[in-house]
Protein backbone atom coordinates (compact mmCIF):
# COMPACT_ATOMS: atom_id res chain seq x y z
CA UNK A 1 0.00 0.00 0.00
CA UNK A 2 1.42 3.39 -1.24
CA UNK A 3 2.02 5.99 1.68
CA UNK A 4 -0.19 9.31 0.88
CA UNK A 5 2.53 10.94 -0.58
CA UNK A 6 4.16 8.64 -2.68
CA UNK A 7 0.02 8.07 -3.87
CA UNK A 8 0.10 11.79 -4.52
CA UNK A 9 3.44 11.37 -7.06
CA UNK A 10 1.93 8.76 -8.96
CA UNK A 11 -1.55 10.30 -9.64
CA UNK A 12 0.30 13.31 -10.80
CA UNK A 13 2.99 11.36 -12.75
CA UNK A 14 -0.06 9.66 -15.03
CA UNK A 15 -1.09 13.43 -15.92
CA UNK A 16 -0.98 13.05 -19.68
CA UNK A 17 -1.16 16.30 -22.48
CA UNK A 18 -4.16 15.75 -24.71
CA UNK A 19 -3.38 15.62 -28.61
CA UNK A 20 -2.72 19.69 -29.98
CA UNK A 21 -5.45 21.35 -32.32
CA UNK A 22 -5.43 21.14 -35.93
CA UNK A 23 -5.18 24.51 -36.62
CA UNK A 24 -5.74 25.32 -40.49
CA UNK A 25 -4.50 28.80 -42.48
CA UNK A 26 -1.74 29.86 -40.49
CA UNK A 27 1.62 27.80 -41.86
CA UNK A 28 3.71 30.11 -43.83
CA UNK A 29 5.34 29.13 -47.70
CA UNK A 30 8.71 30.27 -46.49
CA UNK A 31 10.07 29.42 -50.35
CA UNK A 32 7.58 31.66 -51.55
CA UNK A 33 7.60 34.34 -48.65
CA UNK A 34 11.07 34.85 -49.28
CA UNK A 35 11.45 35.03 -53.10
CA UNK A 36 8.44 37.69 -52.98
CA UNK A 37 10.89 39.35 -50.15
CA UNK A 38 14.20 39.67 -52.38
CA UNK A 39 11.76 40.90 -55.37
CA UNK A 40 10.27 43.82 -53.28
CA UNK A 41 13.16 44.99 -52.08
CA UNK A 42 14.76 44.53 -55.23
CA UNK A 43 11.67 46.82 -56.35
CA UNK A 44 12.45 49.36 -53.88
CA UNK A 45 16.45 49.74 -54.65
CA UNK A 46 15.28 50.52 -58.13
CA UNK A 47 13.49 53.50 -57.07
CA UNK A 48 16.72 55.06 -54.99
CA UNK A 49 19.49 53.79 -56.77
CA UNK A 50 20.86 55.72 -59.71
CA UNK A 51 23.32 54.60 -62.37
CA UNK A 52 25.68 57.40 -64.30
CA UNK A 53 27.49 56.14 -67.22
CA UNK A 54 30.16 59.13 -66.61
CA UNK A 55 31.72 60.07 -63.27
CA UNK A 56 34.00 63.14 -62.95
CA UNK A 57 37.49 62.56 -61.91
CA UNK A 58 38.56 65.03 -59.52
CA UNK A 59 42.24 64.72 -60.05
CA UNK A 60 41.64 66.61 -63.54
CA UNK A 61 39.49 69.04 -62.80
CA UNK A 62 40.95 73.16 -62.77
CA UNK A 63 41.43 74.63 -59.73
CA UNK A 64 38.11 77.39 -60.59
CA UNK A 65 35.54 74.68 -60.80
CA UNK A 66 34.08 72.59 -57.97
CA UNK A 67 32.51 68.76 -58.41
CA UNK A 68 29.42 68.10 -57.20
CA UNK A 69 30.21 64.72 -54.62
CA UNK A 70 28.72 62.04 -56.29
CA UNK A 71 31.07 63.49 -59.05
CA UNK A 72 28.34 64.17 -61.59
CA UNK A 73 28.17 67.71 -61.27
CA UNK A 74 30.11 70.64 -62.32
CA UNK A 75 30.33 74.59 -61.92
CA UNK A 76 32.31 77.32 -61.50
CA UNK A 77 33.43 78.28 -57.68
CA UNK A 78 34.17 81.71 -58.79
CA UNK A 79 37.58 81.17 -56.78
CA UNK A 80 40.64 79.00 -57.62
CA UNK A 81 40.87 76.10 -55.39
CA UNK A 82 44.10 75.21 -53.85
CA UNK A 83 44.95 71.54 -55.42
CA UNK A 84 47.55 70.08 -56.29
CA UNK A 85 49.33 70.92 -59.37
CA UNK A 86 49.63 67.13 -60.23
CA UNK A 87 50.37 66.26 -63.74
CA UNK A 88 46.87 65.11 -64.78
CA UNK A 89 45.22 68.13 -63.65
CA UNK A 90 43.86 70.85 -66.30
CA UNK A 91 45.02 73.91 -66.02
CA UNK A 92 43.38 75.75 -68.79
CA UNK A 93 40.13 76.17 -70.05
CA UNK A 94 38.00 75.07 -66.73
CA UNK A 95 37.36 71.54 -67.92
CA UNK A 96 37.28 68.31 -65.82
CA UNK A 97 37.68 65.00 -67.72
CA UNK A 98 35.49 61.84 -67.13
CA UNK A 99 37.13 58.88 -64.76
CA UNK A 100 37.20 56.20 -67.50
CA UNK A 101 38.05 56.40 -71.08
CA UNK A 102 37.48 54.77 -73.91
CA UNK A 103 39.20 52.46 -76.74
CA UNK A 104 36.67 50.31 -77.87
CA UNK A 105 32.45 50.38 -77.66
CA UNK A 106 29.60 52.41 -78.47
CA UNK A 107 29.02 54.72 -75.48
CA UNK A 108 26.50 57.33 -74.72
CA UNK A 109 25.74 59.68 -72.04
CA UNK A 110 23.45 62.73 -71.79
CA UNK A 111 24.11 66.59 -70.22
CA UNK A 112 22.07 68.88 -68.42
CA UNK A 113 23.88 72.09 -69.68
CA UNK A 114 23.26 75.55 -68.42
CA UNK A 115 25.02 79.16 -67.96
CA UNK A 116 26.52 81.18 -70.84
CA UNK A 117 29.28 79.11 -71.72
CA UNK A 118 29.52 75.14 -71.70
CA UNK A 119 31.50 72.85 -73.63
CA UNK A 120 30.66 69.08 -73.54
CA UNK A 121 32.48 66.07 -75.93
CA UNK A 122 35.48 63.86 -75.52
CA UNK A 123 39.03 64.71 -75.81
CA UNK A 124 42.74 62.16 -76.82
CA UNK A 125 44.08 60.86 -73.61
CA UNK A 126 47.28 62.54 -74.68
CA UNK A 127 45.97 65.88 -74.66
CA UNK A 128 48.19 68.43 -73.43
CA UNK A 129 46.99 69.26 -69.44
CA UNK A 130 49.26 72.25 -69.20
CA UNK A 131 49.31 75.71 -71.02
CA UNK A 132 47.40 76.19 -74.61
CA UNK A 133 45.25 73.13 -75.95
CA UNK A 134 44.72 73.58 -79.90
CA UNK A 135 40.53 72.80 -79.48
CA UNK A 136 39.51 71.35 -82.44
CA UNK A 137 40.23 67.55 -83.99
CA UNK A 138 43.70 68.51 -84.93
CA UNK A 139 44.11 68.91 -81.08
CA UNK A 140 42.71 66.07 -80.11
CA UNK A 141 38.83 67.55 -78.62
CA UNK A 142 36.25 66.42 -80.71
CA UNK A 143 32.46 68.87 -78.83
CA UNK A 144 30.02 71.38 -78.86
CA UNK A 145 29.84 74.19 -77.25
CA UNK A 146 27.65 77.27 -75.60
CA UNK A 147 29.78 80.95 -76.82
CA UNK A 148 28.55 84.38 -76.63
CA UNK A 149 25.12 82.65 -77.25
CA UNK A 150 25.90 80.71 -80.41
CA UNK A 151 25.82 76.93 -80.62
CA UNK A 152 29.13 75.77 -82.21
CA UNK A 153 31.08 72.64 -82.74
CA UNK A 154 34.61 72.67 -82.31
CA UNK A 155 35.77 72.63 -85.89
CA UNK A 156 38.71 74.92 -87.12
CA UNK A 157 37.19 77.48 -87.71
CA UNK A 158 33.93 77.10 -85.58
CA UNK A 159 31.02 75.76 -87.40
CA UNK A 160 27.76 77.50 -86.13
CA UNK A 161 24.72 74.75 -85.47
CA UNK A 162 21.20 75.60 -86.74
CA UNK A 163 19.47 75.26 -83.18
CA UNK A 164 15.35 75.63 -83.16
CA UNK A 165 15.66 76.27 -79.23
CA UNK A 166 18.15 76.52 -76.27
CA UNK A 167 19.50 73.71 -75.37
CA UNK A 168 18.77 72.24 -72.73
CA UNK A 169 20.36 68.89 -72.78
CA UNK A 170 23.17 67.34 -75.05
CA UNK A 171 23.36 63.82 -75.67
CA UNK A 172 26.90 62.70 -76.81
CA UNK A 173 27.59 59.44 -78.55
CA UNK A 174 30.73 57.58 -79.61
CA UNK A 175 31.55 55.02 -81.41
CA UNK A 176 35.26 54.67 -81.10
CA UNK A 177 35.15 51.50 -83.29
CA UNK A 178 33.50 53.48 -86.57
CA UNK A 179 35.24 56.61 -85.74
CA UNK A 180 32.13 58.69 -85.15
CA UNK A 181 31.26 61.04 -82.22
CA UNK A 182 27.91 62.42 -82.33
CA UNK A 183 25.88 65.33 -80.49
CA UNK A 184 22.20 65.45 -80.21
CA UNK A 185 19.16 67.06 -78.42
CA UNK A 186 17.38 63.74 -76.52
CA UNK A 187 14.28 66.08 -76.25
CA UNK A 188 13.50 65.61 -79.60
CA UNK A 189 16.07 63.60 -81.15
CA UNK A 190 17.35 66.27 -83.17
CA UNK A 191 20.91 65.45 -84.37
CA UNK A 192 23.30 68.53 -83.85
CA UNK A 193 26.54 67.32 -85.01
CA UNK A 194 29.03 64.49 -86.01
CA UNK A 195 32.49 64.18 -86.26
CA UNK A 196 34.24 61.58 -87.81
CA UNK A 197 37.66 60.92 -87.21
CA UNK A 198 39.86 57.12 -87.53
CA UNK A 199 40.94 57.11 -83.29
CA UNK A 200 44.15 55.39 -81.70
CA UNK A 201 44.21 56.16 -78.61
CA UNK A 202 41.59 56.37 -75.56
CA UNK A 203 38.90 58.55 -75.34
CA UNK A 204 37.86 60.74 -72.48
CA UNK A 205 34.68 62.81 -71.65
CA UNK A 206 34.93 66.39 -70.79
CA UNK A 207 33.43 69.29 -69.24
CA UNK A 208 33.66 72.78 -69.41
CA UNK A 209 31.16 75.75 -68.03
CA UNK A 210 31.03 79.03 -66.88
CA UNK A 211 27.27 77.30 -64.81
CA UNK A 212 26.78 74.39 -64.27
CA UNK A 213 26.82 70.76 -65.96
CA UNK A 214 25.47 67.73 -64.73
CA UNK A 215 25.57 64.23 -66.02
CA UNK A 216 22.23 62.55 -66.02
CA UNK A 217 21.32 59.47 -64.40
CA UNK A 218 19.98 56.45 -66.23
CA UNK A 219 16.79 54.65 -65.62
CA UNK A 220 17.52 50.82 -64.50
CA UNK A 221 15.30 48.10 -65.75
CA UNK A 222 14.72 44.62 -65.05
CA UNK A 223 12.94 42.06 -66.97
CA UNK A 224 11.91 38.71 -65.29
CA UNK A 225 12.15 35.85 -67.11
Amino acid sequence: MLAPLEQERSEGAQCTLGDPETVSGVLIDVAKHLGNLKYRVWEKMLGTVQYTPVTLDPNTAHPIISLSEDLTSVRRSGEGQQVPDNPERVDTGWWVLGSEGFSSGRHCWDVDVGGEHWRVGVVKESISRKGGVNVSPAGGVWGIELYDGENRALTSPRTVLTVQRNLQRVRVQLDWDRGEVSFSDPSDNTLLYTFKHSFTERLFPIFSTLGTVRICPLKVSVSVE
